[in-house]
């Protein structure tokens, strides 16, 4: 059965779930409202949206260390009751958030953070690279912008593919998990350290420095 946007917009009013969640529950359900709706309700996208509006202002700051101390993760996630904060899913969920970021190095929390100057750079390259190719330069801003979202996905944590379950994105794990434990739970900031980033490492030659020492 095919859809229009109105079922779209019909089913998001009834949900709270985002265009582009409602189109992919009519499509999964043959354009069907009703399947659509009940569909979003188990993938707990219709509940996670639901409560997206409601303050989460409790929580826990993760620490995670990886690869013996050479990467390091401090994440602060948000929810809305202490109580939760202190619930063994909530807690595994901050150390899976974590282990994702150690392993996949975003650099945003979502598209909204992306820096204008970051996108501006990104797009300046991807049109080049359009060019290049030989695409006619009336098409290229065209081309980029479908380009731009792999770029989004390369560097918004939301928007990754789940380190541990690449079938789900990191955003997907957190709606899982609001459906879960009942409360809006956020990711309000994280940060990444790598031992040694940006320092001049040493390049001397082991050899001629022995012998250097030896002559005295």
């Amino acid at each position: 059965m095919a859809f229009t946007v109105k079922d779209i917009t019909t089913l998001r009013e009834q949900t709270g779930a985002g265009m582009l969640d409602c189109k992919n529950a009519l499509s999964e359900c043959n354009g069907d409202l009703n399947k659509a709706a009940d569909w979003l309700r188990e993938k707990g996208i219709a509940k996670a949206a639901k409560k997206a509006s409601r303050i989460a202002a409790e929580g826990s700051v993760f620490l995670y260390n990886h690869m013996n101390g050479k990467i390091g993760v401090m994440l602060e996630l948000n929810c809305e009751t202490d109580f939760v904060a202190k619930n063994p899913d909530f807690q595994e969920l901050g150390h899976d958030i974590c282990l994702h970021i150690a392993a996949n190095a975003p650099k945003y929390v979502a598209r909204e953070d992306v820096e204008a100057s970051d996108l501006d750079k990104e797009r300046e390259i991807l049109r080049a690279q359009v060019i290049n190719e030989g695409k006619p330069e009336a098409m290229a801003d065209k081309i980029v912008d479908g380009k731009i979202n792999k770029y989004y996905k390369d560097v918004c944590l939301l928007e990754q593919d789940f380190v541990k379950n690449p079938d789900i994105t990191v955003k997907a794990l957190i709606d899982n998990a609001i459906a879960k434990i009942g409360e809006k739970i956020s990711i309000r900031r994280f940060a990444r350290f790598v031992m040694g980033e940006g320092l001049e490492k040493r390049q001397d030659d082991l050899a001629a420095e022995v012998e250097k020492q030896i002559k005295g």
